[in-house]
């Protein structure tokens, strides 16, 4: 459901303590958020509808928090590399992990946060098939992007980050899966339940979206909890667990930094530096006409 703490050392939150600072407050709000969806999702069991429309507030408001962490573990991807989107080519796994899934993140994110507005909106100013058809389509459509983004992120592979980081990685990563996948599983029944109703005078969310919600939004507040305990641990490791990427963006920018070869110019010297070589007969040649 987000990228969260990575295992690796590029990310740059902000100068020295302040991006320490600033990572701890990502964590913080992220797990912050996983409290908030726990109320929206309990409210939904209540028979009074201004319960129902709070939590669904609650929802709204937990969805927007997840979006902004995205959007800024995103903005802590690009700064650990200079905003320098071209490096990405040179290193395909930080394309399509670091930079790629936050994005794919933050659009099911809000997808979701859409869809919950629909049905917000339908309880105060009554049924609209349109509206509803499409919230019923983007409840599923947001999730599944979240699943996408978290199936992304336990697919990383960590050659030299310290076990014990790597451990705790993935106690977040499977947490957030999971719940991704039930929020699709309650998404898709909703949908099912939903079409099979005879009464055409309540059009709304079936309480197993509530369910189903809940248990996911428990799963989303473990994997929080526990990336908060691994941000503290990397912190008090002074990030000496932490895997150095290697090759790629990485070290292209640190050779750049360092004063070396321009990045782009690379292949071009090498190839220049590369001595001609003629075919043999060429050479026989050019000595006997001398």
């Amino acid at each position: 459901m987000v990228k969260l703490s990575t295992a690796r050392d590029f990310r740059v939150y902000g100068p020295g303590g302040a991006g320490d600072k600033w990572e701890y407050i990502n964590a913080g709000l992220f797990l912050f958020s996983g409290i908030l969806l726990i109320g929206g999702f309990l409210a939904q069991f209540s028979s009074i509808a201004f319960h129902i429309k709070s939590g669904l507030a609650l929802v709204l408001i937990s969805l927007l928090i997840i979006s902004l962490v995205n959007v800024h573990d995103w903005i802590a991807h690009l700064a650990g590399i200079d905003w320098r989107l071209g490096l990405a080519e040179y290193d395909q796994q930080l394309a399509l992990v670091e930079i790629v899934l936050p994005v794919v993140n933050v659009v099911g994110s809000v997808l979701f946060f859409v869809a919950v507005l629909f049905f917000e909106i339908e309880m105060d100013r009554g049924y609209r098939y349109k509206l509803e058809k499409h919230g019923l389509n983007l409840l599923i459509a947001g999730p599944v992007l979240l699943l996408v983004g978290s199936i992304g992120n336990i697919c990383q592979v960590y050659d030299r980050s310290n076990w014990h980081v790597q451990i705790l990685q993935k106690c977040v990563q499977v947490p957030l899966l999971m719940g991704s996948f039930l929020f699709v599983v309650g998404g898709i029944i909703n949908l099912i339940e939903i079409r099979r109703s005879t009464d055409l005078s309540f059009k709304m969310l079936d309480k197993s979206w509530a369910w189903f919600g809940l248990f996911g939004s428990v799963l989303l507040l473990i994997g929080g909890l526990m990336n908060l305990v691994k941000v503290f641990k990397v912190q008090q490791m002074d990030g000496s667990g932490l895997e150095r990427l290697r090759g790629g963006a990485r070290e292209r920018l640190r050779r750049e930094r360092e004063g070396q070869v321009p990045l782009l110019e690379d292949s071009d010297t090498e190839s220049q530096r590369k001595p001609v070589r003629k075919p043999y007969k060429d050479v026989l040649v050019e000595s006997s006409q001398a």
